[in-house]
Formats: structure tokens, C-alpha cells, sequence
């Protein structure tokens, strides 16, 4: 991967992560499903068209946990987006995990390390670094909501069905757990959030009673979710580092971690950065659900190798593996809260550019260059194929395998993507 994943110093580059949502349903369905009736209904996913989504939140505290290495606090904190009428059939659950991004949004801290970069001073750097990657934050200074960078994507996936809950993970990025160590620790966040759904889900008991939150006024909201989610039926995304956790999670020698009654059918790394040290996949194999990977060629955060990360991970699977190219799309817009436009602490464009070239992008050290996709046609495109990808594999809708094989392309009005698909 192309971040520094050693804990000492990494560069402004590497770590300045952001903004607005796209809906995808009016341009998505018209164009791309035809042919064979939907067999979404017999999963439990109505076919009758989108569906009015809700947001809340929940968090169970900045110190819920200690990383078990190290002794460092974690939080168990989510966004949750999922149907108004959950009606009368279990939902696939969706769980969304960001990658690392700084942590506190200080910005007398970000100015201080931008004057630092430029004066080279790298000892002023580093310290504050510290104050933005620090957990938890300073009395004062808002944490950076991570996990509220795809409330696009959650809108999107909700209104097609699921239940989808995006985990906050910035106790992990302030740590100093690198590597597979960060791997294996973000697939154990997503396990313990697993875990209290499948309480909440069985008994309506557990940590998550009385810990929601309506996600605009904070107030506090009852919803009834026993016997609403299908465990038996899980996705994963995780972008960047995430990818890497959600393909810990779901590898086959990591199963026995999984909470009881829970089953991953559908894992997506969306522009996965991993430990370039790791020679040995076995930790990160998956031979049974169906995985797919997203890379933008302007990424300038991870190169190809991410997608041959997910093909080795996938090497021995059986089942089907989808790699998804999207021309023009670096690797911050996925998530609003490292964009630009969300004028957020550290938010940046990682994409590399020449300024004899408006307009244009590449990825570090490449020569061939693209027109950049704006953040919401980036997104756009994006939650397109996520969303392709999650009613295909969860819900049993074949009516995406032409767009998930390459076959059509409904979205090359706003960007070439490059789509193969290995194994029937």
C-alpha cells in the first residue's frame, strides 16, 4: 500500500483524507435492470422501489474497550441508516469501516503541522500530528465523525433494504497498532458491533438498548430491530485500511471470531492499503463469499497493487471475485468527511496533478492522465457498483450481473470503469 505504515511521522500526503451525497436510485435502476424479474422479494428485499430511510446513531463511550496488544481505548460508536417500514421479514445487514484518517478535527493543530511541513521542522510536525491522531480527543475539540463520510452510501443501501451500520474506528487510527495488527483490530471492532446486533436482534437486549439516538437532533429514539436483521445474511465494505480489516474479518481462518449465527456473504475493499510486508495471505484468504474491489486510477494513496491484494486474497476462492477500475477517482471522495468540500480538518484531494493540466489527474508517478470525477460523480459511480454489488450477493437480484461482470456499462456517461469478473 502506498500509506507509511510504520506509526513514526507519516507525511501530510499520506494522511490528509472528504463531500457531497448522490443519490444513484432514479439513475441506477432504469438503466440497469432489465431482462430477469427480480428475486430480491424471496430474500426478504422488497421489489417495489426504494424505500424511506431513517438515520440514527449510537455510542457506547470513547473507552468501550482496550485494544488487547496494547492496552489503548477504542469506541463502539455508529452510524445506523435502515428502512422506516422494516416490515415483517429480516434485512441484510450492510457494516461500513473507514479507513485512517486523523481523529480530532483541531485545526490550530492542522495549521501548525501545514507551517511545520513547509519549515521542514519536523519535530513541530510530529507533535502536532500527536493532537490530530490523538483518542481520545482533547476536552473541547470534536472528534472527526469518520463514520458519517458514506451517510450517502447508507441512504443508498437502505433505500434498496438493508440495515447498515458505519462503524467509527478512530480510536484504532490513533493507536499504535500497524500492519496486520491494524487489520486484525479493525475485523475485531466490526465482530464486537456484530455482536451486539445479534443480542439485539435475538433478545432486544443488550448494550445497544436505549442507546440510540435520532442522528439530526441527538435526541434519544426507540426502535424495535428483534428479529429485523438477518445475520445469516452480512456484507462488509471497508475502504482503505478497512479493506483490510473487513478481509481479516472475513477470511476463512478468522470464521471461529465470528459472533454466533452470523454469516458474511459479501465482502468489498474499496481502495484497500495493507501491510506490504505481508508474504503470507493465508490470514486475509476468503474461498466462499463473493468479494469484490474498487480502485480510482487518480487514487494517490494505494496503487494496483490493491487489486492484486484482493485477488490473492480471493486466489483459492470458489466463488465469484469482481475487480472494479473507476477512471478519474482518487481515494478521499469515497467518504465525505475527507473531501474538500466538506471544509473538514485534514479534508484534501490525494489525486496528483499537474498545473499545466486543469482538470486533469493522475496517480503518483503515472503518466497516463484522466478528466477527475467530481466528489459527487465520484461517489456517484461508486455507490452504484456498491450497491450493484450488495443486492446481487445478498439478496439474490441477478438483474446486476451484466454490470458486475462488464458486460454494460450504465454510468460511462460520467466515467470509464474498467469491470472483470473471475469465476462463474
Amino acid at each position: 500500500m502506498k500509506h507509511n505504515d510504520s506509526p513514526a511521522g507519516p507525511s501530510r500526503r499520506l494522511v490528509r483524507s472528504c463531500t457531497l451525497a448522490a443519490s444513484t436510485a432514479a439513475l441506477l435502476l432504469p438503466q440497469v435492470l432489465a431482462g430477469s424479474p427480480a428475486s430480491a422479494a424471496s430474500h426478504g428485499t422488497p421489489a417495489h422501489g426504494p424505500q424511506s430511510v431513517a438515520t440514527l446513531t449510537y455510542d457506547l463511550g470513547d473507552r468501550a474497550y482496550t485494544l488487547p496488544e496494547t492496552g489503548e481505548p477504542v469506541e463502539l460508536a455508529a452510524t445506523v441508516h435502515y428502512p422506516k417500514g422494516l416490515g415483517t421479514t429480516p434485512r441484510p445487514l450492510v457494516v461500513l469501516l473507514h479507513g485512517w484518517h486523523e481523529t480530532c478535527a483541531d485545526r490550530a493543530a492542522e495549521a501548525a503541522r501545514d507551517a511545520a511541513e513547509q519549515a521542514e521542522d519536523w519535530d513541530a510536525y510530529a507533535a502536532a500530528g500527536q493532537k490530530l491522531f490523538s483518542w481520545p480527543c482533547a476536552p473541547g475539540t470534536r472528534p472527526i465523525a469518520n463514520d458519517r463520510g458514506y451517510d450517502y452510501l447508507g441512504d443508498e443501501l437502505a433505500r434498496h433494504g438493508f440495515i447498515v451500520v458505519s462503524v467509527r474506528a478512530n480510536g484504532i487510527n490513533a493507536s499504535s497498532v500497524w500492519g496486520d495488527e491494524n487489520a486484525s483490530a479493525r475485523a475485531d471492532l466490526i465482530n464486537r458491533h456484530l455482536a451486539l446486533w445479534q443480542q439485539l436482534d435475538a433478545t432486544g437486549r443488550g448494550g445497544l438498548v436505549g442507546a440510540f439516538r435520532d442522528a439530526a437532533t441527538g435526541k434519544p429514539r426507540r426502535v424495535d430491530f428483534r428479529h429485523h436483521v438477518d445475520l445469516n445474511r452480512v456484507g462488509t465494505l471497508g475502504h482503505s485500511r478497512g479493506g483490510a480489516g473487513v478481509t481479516w474479518q472475513a477470511a476463512d481462518h478468522h470464521k471461529a471470531q465470528l459472533p454466533a449465527g452470523v454469516k458474511v456473504r459479501a465482502v468489498m475493499a474499496l481502495a484497500p492499503a495493507y501491510n506490504v510486508m505481508t508474504e503470507d495471505m493465508t490470514a486475509y484468504e476468503i474461498t466462499t463469499a463473493p468479494m469484490a474491489v474498487i480502485r480510482g486510477t487518480c487514487d494517490g494513496q494505494v496503487g494496483r497493487e490493491a487489486l492484486s491484494f484482493a485477488a490473492d486474497a480471493t486466489a483459492k476462492s470458489a466463488a465469484r471475485f469482481h475487480r472494479i477500475e473507476i477512471h478519474g477517482a482518487n481515494h478521499n471522495y469515497f467518504n465525505t468527511q475527507w473531501s474538500l468540500d466538506s471544509r473538514q480538518v485534514a479534508a484534501w484531494d490525494d489525486a496528483g496533478h499537474d498545473d499545466s493540466r486543469p482538470g486533469q489527474c493522475t496517480e503518483p508517478g503515472g503518466s497516463a492522465y484522466e478528466t477527475q470525477l467530481t466528489e459527487a460523480g465520484q461517489r456517484q459511480v461508486g455507490a452504484a457498483y456498491i450497491d450493484a454489488f450488495f443486492r446481487r450477493y445478498l439478496t439474490g437480484d441477478k438483474r446486476f450481473d451484466a454490470m458486475l461482470t462488464g458486460r454494460r456499462h450504465p454510468l460511462a456517461h460520467i466515467a470509464p470503469v474498467d469491470v472483470t469478473a473471475d469465476r462463474p
